[in-house]
């Protein structure tokens, strides 16, 4: 059972977490935090410093969240794709976040996570490369940054804005998915030598 602090922090949590996807860290406001949260700010500030410590705390419980619910298993890359694309579908919020992050040039908001990044070690793809599983011409980082914009590319991509359908129907939701999956699989086969 949460006692009424833990049960306040988490509806803190919760509002910031829709406040700021909404309208980023600049835009975001702490009275509305506040009163959605039904806590009074002075409440707020004695959990959090300020305005953006609030913010980081709620991207670290995104990427907590996220790192948590995804595959770690460097031979299935294509399973950390799928599972990259179904978590932006089902959180979005997320993504907005670290959106505006960007947007708003706070890059080093999350330094030092504990949690690290989604998906698998380096040393990982190092190993699942020397077996032949992955292309060994990736560099590891490059190559999660690359999947992870194929994971993600639909949820970030204009064609959202133009239909004004974030998901589309179940059908195009899978092949999305699909699409990205495969684009996944042909960017991680190893390439024959000559």
């Amino acid at each position: 059972m949460r006692s009424d602090g833990e049960a306040t922090r988490a509806r803190i949590m919760a509002a910031a977490r829709t406040e700021f996807a909404r309208h980023g860290l600049a835009g975001a406001r702490v009275d509305r935090i506040a009163s959605e949260a039904k806590a009074s700010k002075e409440r707020l500030y004695a959990y959090f410093r300020d305005k953006r410590s609030l913010f980081a705390a709620v991207l670290r419980d995104n990427l907590q969240e996220t790192t948590a619910q995804i595959p770690k298993d460097a031979s299935d890359l294509p399973g950390f794709v799928g599972a990259m694309f179904d978590h932006a579908v089902e959180k979005p919020e997320h993504l907005r976040m670290l959106d505006w992050a960007r947007l708003e040039q706070e890059p080093n908001v999350l330094l030092p996570t504990p949690c690290g990044r989604p998906g698998p070690l380096n040393e990982d793809i190092v190993i699942a490369q020397k077996q032949g599983v992955i292309d060994p011409s990736w560099d590891p980082d490059e190559l999660m940054v690359l999947l992870f914009s194929l994971a993600t590319a639909w949820a970030q991509s204009p064609e959202t804005l133009f239909t004004g359908k974030p998901d589309g129907t179940a059908k195009s939701r899978q092949q999305r998915r699909d699409a990205a999956v495969a684009a996944a699989c042909r960017l991680l086969e190893p390439r024959p030598q000559a």
